[in-house]
């Protein structure tokens, strides 16, 4: 039963009843009903923190399944990165050391999957539409890129016989006692004014009319005798050997071949001798590589072992007077 309320007035000397309009009654009921939804509110909020249902409590270790996933997967990835990054390494050295190719260069395609994994690691982990489709993007990447590098392969094996022909790979003289070369490439002293210069090839010694031989199959690219504006050189024969090999054969005192001649390895080309800037016969071998002159030692392979090879690079390396 609700309780009447009454009010002294001073005018009359007596009690009146305190009579409430609609808007008091429906402002009373507006603040019972704002203080149950507090109440209630708390009331939730206290049995959410300290009473789990069973739904909760199978989303709570979903998520924390999912956790547990996205942070081994996140090292996975991690992981990924560096084994794609040593696999590119190892094949580079695979092209260089055995198929004496130019590396393959990171292409567009896969410097994009390094970056999408980057960005996937540090930035994708709370979409997982993005996460799905990141990782779609970089299994397209990278079969895209593996499929390039494997028609790569392909092709330099099928090539391999024809390249192993090609590569300088022998002496330029018979040297069977390993006492002939002379000189090897880097800083020597020059015979005639006795400064410190660079020699960019190595020498080997001889008697005049000796054979001087290509030390792979090729084409002559170059042939000069008499008087020419590289003196220096005196006689000389250039040989183009494909995959980017050029080889110099100078000081020669006959040339036996003419541009344009296709030559096999360990064919005579000329004899050897002592014209333009020589002091004694010899002839100076050089190994071109993209227009870059490479120190020739280390293509001579055939013919000898381990041990006739340490012996030609214990005589190339001496710094003394080379014969040019």
């Amino acid at each position: 039963m609700a309780r009447i309320k009454y009010t002294y007035d001073t005018d009359s000397c007596r009690y009146e009843r305190v009579r409430r309009s609609w808007t008091d009654i429906l402002l009373n009921f507006l603040g019972y009903v704002a203080g149950a939804l507090v109440i209630a509110v708390v009331i939730v909020m206290v049995y959410n923190i300290y009473f789990e249902t069973e739904l909760t409590r199978t989303l709570k270790k979903e998520n924390e399944t999912m956790e547990k996933h996205y942070t081994s997967l996140k090292g996975e990835l991690v992981d990924v990165e560096e084994v794609i990054s040593a696999l590119r390494e190892r094949d580079n050295k695979i092209y260089k050391r055995i198929y004496e190719a130019d590396p393959i260069a990171d292409s567009k395609e896969v410097k994009l999957a390094t970056v999408t994994l980057r960005d996937l690691i540090e930035n994708g982990w709370d979409n997982e539409e993005y996460v799905d489709q990141t990782s779609k993007r970089i299994d397209n990447i990278l079969k895209g890129s593996l499929q390039g590098e494997l028609k790569e392969v392909t092709r330099l094996v099928n090539e391999k016989e024809a390249m192993l022909k090609a590569l300088p790979a022998i002496q330029p003289v018979s040297n069977p006692d390993l006492t002939k070369l002379s000189s090897g490439f880097g800083m020597r002293i020059n015979p005639f004014h006795k400064g410190r210069v660079m020699h960019r090839g190595i020498d080997f010694t001889g008697h005049r009319g000796e054979a001087v031989m290509a030390t792979g199959a090729g084409k002559v690219i170059a042939v000069k005798e008499g008087v020419s504006l590289e003196t220096g050189y005196g006689n000389y024969v250039e040989i183009d050997h494909g995959y980017g090999y050029v080889t110099k054969y100078a000081h020669l005192e006959k040339i036996l071949v003419k541009r344009g001649q296709k030559v096999t390895r360990g064919e005579q080309i000329a004899t050897l001798g002592s014209t333009g800037g020589s002091i004694a016969p010899h002839v100076h071998y050089e190994v071109i590589r993209d227009g870059e002159k490479i120190d020739p030692i280390q293509f001579l392979i055939n013919g000898i072992d381990d041990h006739d090879f340490k012996e030609l690079r214990k005589h190339a390396k001496q710094e003394n007077q080379a014969f040019d």
